[in-house]
């Protein structure tokens, strides 16, 4: 008597397009990735866990509706806004200016500023006025 089977079962996977998955699965990430191109805002926040504050107060330079400079609320001319800004920086490790800019004036003038500003490497910030709530 012959008991032995004759068809012998074989477990096989088959994984050959399984590199073709892959292959594509790669390539488009490899794509994706390089056209993400995130349009990042660079913002000075403060940072809570600081102990060191860079300036105790930073330079305030205003700019009226009438078209007005003010370095901490000293009307000077535009002309006069880069030599007194270098003044006031000198020596200082990390100089910071707040720009108050009126709404109804042209960018031009706040472009202007933020030049002078990059050109002396002083950290320039810009204060806004909150919205207020519409009660309806």
């Amino acid at each position: 008597m012959d008991l032995s089977r004759r068809r012998k079962l074989s477990s096989h996977v088959e994984t050959s397009s399984m590199n073709d998955i892959m292959f594509f699965l790669m390539l488009f990430f490899l794509i994706v990735s390089t056209m993400v191109n995130p349009n990042v805002i660079k913002l000075m926040l403060p940072n809570a866990r600081s102990g060191k504050q860079a300036m105790k107060q930073p330079i305030t330079v205003s700019v009226d509706a009438a078209g007005t400079y003010f370095i901490d609320r000293q009307p000077i001319t535009p002309d006069q806004l880069e030599p007194e800004l270098q003044r006031r920086v000198q020596g200082l490790e990390s100089p910071t200016a707040v720009l108050r800019v009126d709404a109804s004036l042209n960018v031009q003038k706040l472009v202007d500023i933020l030049e002078i500003g990059n050109r002396l490497k002083i950290k320039m910030v810009m204060a806004t006025q909150a919205q207020q709530a519409s009660g309806k």
